[in-house]
């Protein structure tokens, strides 16, 4: 088995991945960066983020692996202080494969067409004036959209910024894309939904901005740099992001964890 380590510089962190190498230089688990098999990440969900970008070119052909220095997150399922554990499981265990849904988003400006992939979400953004669109979904017209801006989600990405837009929290094994308007502009002369919508499997979304240069593509938390944006298309990708579970924890359980984390009855509030 190989195996690549992608972290964050945080002290802690630091220290989590150096004993992490130590222990597995005691067993036959190679370390490869360039090929691995499986991919350990150490930090939070930024750093699994992160390391999805560095491999998203061979998503299909590899399993992730989180380690989390703070609080439990959505995509790791270990503790720092569980190593020897983790590391007893690689080399005794099979995990199970846990694949989740990933976004393609295709960029149309003057230059062409270029493709991506998102793990969690992808937005259109204008920073100093009002966004201007038309958004089709499964090439008929939808509306014509006024505001700040647009944000399609993975059902990953639901617990993310499309959650804080007002977007509902989907279990991870939907395959279905979240559209979320921010800040639209809704009077007697614009209308839009101004409701979140979930797009089934087989549809796609597209959005035709007003021509203009000054739009801001991102994509989970990376920046864009496209001039001229003509056309968006999102639709749910082919590839999907693999996960090797060793163990169980169930999803809504992280949702509780995350956003309500109940005190203990015995607890005074």
């Amino acid at each position: 088995m190989k195996v690549a380590i992608v972290n964050n510089h945080k002290e802690k962190t630091l220290s989590v991945v150096k004993k992490l190498k130590l222990l597995l230089k005691e067993t036959d688990i190679q370390l490869n960066q360039l090929q691995p098999d499986i991919v350990i990440t150490v930090g939070g969900d930024g750093t699994l983020l992160n390391a999805f970008h560095q491999y998203y070119q061979i998503v299909d052909r590899i399993s992730f692996v989180g380690i989390h220095t703070g609080h439990l997150g959505f995509y790791t399922d270990w503790r720092d202080y569980q190593l020897e554990e983790l590391v007893d499981a690689l080399v005794h265990s099979t995990p199970e494969s846990v694949s989740y849904p990933l976004l393609e988003l295709d960029v149309t400006d003057d230059e062409g067409k270029k493709s991506y992939l998102a793990l969690n979400e992808a937005t259109i953004k204008r920073m100093s004036q009002t966004l201007k669109a038309d958004i089709h979904i499964k090439n008929e017209f939808f509306e014509s959209f006024r505001g700040d801006g647009v944000c399609v989600a993975t059902p990953t990405g639901s617990t993310a910024y499309s959650k804080s837009l007002g977007g509902a929290v989907l279990h991870p094994r939907l395959k279905a894309l979240q559209l979320t308007e921010i800040a639209s502009i809704n009077n007697r002369i614009y209308r839009t939904l101004s409701s979140p919508i979930v797009i089934a499997p087989d549809e796609w979304i597209t959005i035709y901005p007003e021509s203009q240069d000054d739009y801001v593509v991102t994509l989970d938390s990376h920046e864009l740099r496209h001039r001229r944006v003509s056309r968006l298309d999102y639709r749910i990708a082919k590839s999907q992001i693999n996960f090797a579970k060793f163990r169980h924890t169930h999803f809504w359980s992280r949702v509780e964890d995350a956003f309500i984390a109940q005190k203990n009855n015995n607890e005074q509030f």
